[in-house]
């Protein structure tokens, strides 16, 4: 097993990802451009989790840990956007949503704990 597979921000991550994907998978109406961009960010966020595992200097850790971060992020505008045009309804708004800022709280405070030491 990788280290990073023991991480729960990296687990949460692969779920959340997985949710995504799904939810692209079923949905007919979103525009080709956001469901790329989605599909990427989310995905990002776990493989940015992954690489920075296995980086030796503590910069270098951050560094994809803030990267991941920004997909999280990257994840809650285009889900705001996708409100906007109402497709998404407001459930699968606040549960994506959530969950994108979980991600992001939670890799927010190992890039602390990394700048910090």
């Amino acid at each position: 097993m990788f280290d990073f597979e023991k991480l729960d921000v990296y687990q949460k991550a692969k779920s959340f990802n997985k949710e995504v994907y799904s939810f692209l998978r079923n949905s007919k109406t979103i525009d080709s451009v956001s469901k790329n961009q989605l599909r990427k960010a989310s995905l990002s966020i776990m493989l940015n989790i992954a690489e920075g595992s296995s980086r030796f200097s503590k910069p270098d850790r951050r560094n994809f840990f803030v990267i991941s971060r920004g997909s999280a992020f990257e994840c809650a505008a285009v889900f705001d956007f996708l409100k906007d045009e109402t497709i998404l309804n407001e459930e699968e708004f606040t549960q994506f949503y959530g969950k994108a800022d979980e991600l992001s709280r939670m890799l927010f405070r190992m890039i602390g704990n990394l700048s910090n030491n």
